[in-house]
């Protein structure tokens, strides 16, 4: 009812009108409501309530003093038992329901840690208070179950200001549909942009964009978008060059937000190289590029970067740190080598997602004959196992459903358990090198076995029906087979979400490997769309990777069109800047100032792009500052690309530093002694960090302290090379060249 009000009881469910009828009017036709229902009446009032939250009786072990209920009351039957039968029943008094320890307690009536959680006389109050005198029964076996939530709007269109109520409905196996919007609980994505309170009312309070809002019932969830539009008129926008173009201006189209203007030849090669190789390009190629004058100029680099071995190596490393290709005591480099080269291999002839996944899931063998096995050394427990692959590959985080139901989504202990039986066979035993594993299918029948209940579950895909296996059969390929098929619903998704944020700085959901149905895509339609490209492809990394660098919305100026919109990089009206990860700025470093880093057990000039595990993150104090990676975890957050105060006096005065300035054969060097004009000189320096021409205030500015009279009696060469490292120490630090724009 768009438009309407309400307050957090106004708008009730049929079983509790049913209810209230029957308790104030004795003798109507509503003195034989509906029995109540423990699990669809009495739980959803305590959930909502928060009797069961995580810091009140759902707190993991014994819950608050002695009484435990399930986290959010995804186990009905566990919670019966502890209301009505656990302290010996003391909870519940069926000949004085309102005497009840359970509601004396909720109502503040007797002293209570969570102070009032029930209104007296509410509808609320009133259903328990009627389920315990009908002799608080335990819900019938033969109750409909629970099928879908939704909720309407599925999509609010807010002006700043304004406000929505949600009408929350649950759909019931033999077709009934209640009204459950007061016992919804509600949550905003983005509080401070709108707002949600208990009542289901949301509010537009922050700045133009989208966001969501969560709606939880009965352990299921259901999602309304919200979106703050401008109050600017319509805007115009550029002709798209693609499908990703099209659906990024319709989306900002909708919420009134202008594009940036196209950024220029040189930003446009910096910005592609460093994303594609990460890796500057030479003087030579930049002075190429910046000359050439054919249309398809952008569209040939696109392809020859994507060719390059530098293309291989970048994405080699950030894969082997995905999946943890750690070297410990108890190896040697012979397994992480192994396994890098493998993937390594896999970006440099191109070889489709799907099949680089199935090799890596159905590994067997030796290092030496397969590389992919090294995972298995470097992941060990079933179960982290199946958390790794299902966040890495699917954006699903089920480490929270190894104990309990997962509070924002659907899985439950059950599914976790199931998931993980896939690597219930994985055999091992000692290979011929040292720290390395055989890998082998253990004949068998997989299953596991659930901690509370005893039932034995079968290898079981998310959302799907378990998998027939003979003793014979590997698991793992049938989860291969699964993971991969085109019609998957988080393979291509997850891939896709993943590699836009490396493009674009921010994933179309964030965080990027958290697909779940209540963390919505800022645009849903391109996630689609890019998904099912992917998969009409062949799983096509690199055409994928083309298509996103091609596009207008990657190629769009770093500095947006509209600045009151707020963040316009958020919805990819313009570029969002990012600072250069730590292999990437030492590599540039090295490059700019013509130095050279050494890593031991790897040939000389082997860039930190192409470092092959963990090791040599420890043995770099710049590595380590800068950020890198242990390589310890699937999450990409393991890597801290944040600027800090330790990087700032790192560049400013470490030892490092000064002798990458200082090399024997660097830029500073070589220009001390160049009998070029000092303007040439600067002009070479600036192309080589920032891809760009050099201002003319900025050549006169570096000249003026370059050129400036010499000392009385010093050398020439001496001052001129200080200099010039000095100007290079000052280039290196500022925010052109640290951050990718």
């Amino acid at each position: 009812m768009p438009g309407a009000t309400r307050s957090t009881n106004a708008a009730i469910g049929p079983a509790l009108v049913s209810g209230l009828l029957a308790l104030m009017v004795p003798g109507s036709a509503a003195a034989s409501p509906p029995a109540v229902s423990f699990t669809h009446d009495v739980v959803p009032i305590l959930t909502k309530a928060g009797c069961n939250a995580g810091a009140c009786h759902a707190k993991a072990g014994t819950g608050q003093n002695g009484f435990r209920l399930s986290l959010l009351g995804f186990e009905p039957a566990e919670d019966h038992e502890q209301i009505v039968t656990a302290a010996r029943g003391r909870r519940i008094d069926t000949a004085a329901p309102e005497e009840s320890l359970l509601v004396r307690k909720a109502t503040a009536a007797l002293p209570h840690g969570g102070g009032q959680r029930l209104v007296p006389g509410s509808p609320e109050h009133a259903m328990v208070v009627r389920w315990i005198a009908a002799g608080a029964p335990p819900s019938r076996p033969d109750e409909p179950r629970l099928t879908s939530l939704s909720v309407d709007p599925p999509e609010a269109l807010l002006r700043a200001g304004a406000h929505q109520p949600l009408v929350v409905h649950a759909e019931y196996a033999d077709g009934t549909r209640r009204d459950v919007s007061a016992l919804a609980l509600y949550e905003s994505a983005d509080p401070g942009r709108v707002t949600v309170d208990e009542a289901g009312v949301i509010g537009a309070v922050g700045p133009v964009g989208r966001t969501a809002v969560m709606v939880r019932y009965g352990g299921l969830v259901a999602v309304t978008r919200a979106l703050v539009p401008s109050a600017r008129p319509p805007v115009d926008f550029p002709e798209p060059r693609s499908f990703v173009d099209r659906l990024v201006f319709a989306n900002l189209a909708r919420l009134g937000i202008p594009v940036a203007a196209d950024c220029d030849d040189a930003t446009f090669l910096r910005r592609v190289s460093l994303d594609l190789t990460g890796s500057l390009p030479t003087v030579e190629r930049t002075r190429e590029f910046l000359a050439a004058a054919s249309p398809d100029r952008r569209d040939r680099l696109v392809d020859e970067l994507l060719a390059s071995p530098a293309h291989a190596d970048f994405f080699a490393g950030k894969w082997t740190a995905l999946l943890k290709n750690r070297r410990d005591e108890t190896s040697d480099i012979t397994g992480t080598f192994a396994f890098h080269a493998w993937v390594r291999d896999a970006f440099l002839t191109n070889k489709p997602f799907d099949r680089f996944v199935r090799e890596l899931l159905a590994a067997t063998g030796s290092v030496v004959g397969n590389p992919p096995v090294a995972w298995y050394k470097r992941v060990r427990d079933p179960k982290t196992q199946a958390e790794d692959v299902a966040q890495l590959f699917l954006g699903v985080r089920l480490q929270c459903a190894q104990c309990h139901h997962h509070p924002f989504e659907r899985w439950s202990q059950s599914d976790h358990l199931a998931f993980t039986a896939f690597f219930a066979q994985v055999g091992r035993r000692p290979s011929g090198i040292r720290g390395e594993d055989l890998i082998f299918h253990r004949r068998g029948t997989a299953t596991a076995t659930h901690p509370r209940s005893g039932a034995t579950l079968l290898p079981t895909p998310l959302a799907a029906a378990p998998v027939a296996l003979t003793p014979d059969d590997d698991p793992r390929l049938a989860l291969a087979d699964w993971l991969t098929a085109a019609d998957n619903p988080w393979f291509a998704r997850a891939f896709v979400n993943r590699t836009w944020k490396h493009f674009l700085g921010r994933g179309l959901v964030e965080p990027e490997d958290d697909l779940r149905e209540t963390n919505p895509a800022s645009d849903p339609e391109l996630l689609d769309a890019l998904a099912a490209d992917f998969v009409a492809t062949g799983f096509d990394v690199r055409r994928l990777h083309g298509t996103i660098v091609r596009s207008r919305v990657y190629q769009l100026a770093s500095r947006a069109a509209d600045e009151t919109t707020g963040n316009a990089a958020a919805g990819f009206a313009a570029f969002r800047p990012r600072r250069l990860s730590a292999e990437v700025l030492l590599d540039a470093i090295d490059r700019v100032a013509g130095s050279r880093t050494g890593f031991a057990n790897l040939p000389a000039g082997t860039p930190a792009i192409a470092l092959p595990d963990n090791a040599y993150t420890q043995s770099s104090p710049f590595l380590r500052v800068f950020g890198r990676p242990d390589n310890a975890s699937v999450c990409e957050c393991e890597r801290n690309d944040t600027p800090s105060f330790a990087q700032s006096l790192h560049l400013l005065n470490a030892a490092g530093i000064r002798e990458k300035l200082a090399a024997a054969d660097g830029f500073a060097a070589r220009a001390a002694v160049d009998p070029r004009p000092t303007s040439a000189l600067v002009h070479e320096l600036t192309l080589a960090a920032l891809c760009r021409e050099p201002r003319p205030e900025e050549v006169l500015l570096a000249g003026t302290f370059v050129d400036a009279p010499l000392p009385a009696g010093a050398d020439r060469a001496t001052v001129r090379r200080e200099r010039f490292e000095d100007l290079l120490w000052a280039l290196l630090d500022t925010k052109e060249f640290l951050f990718n724009h």
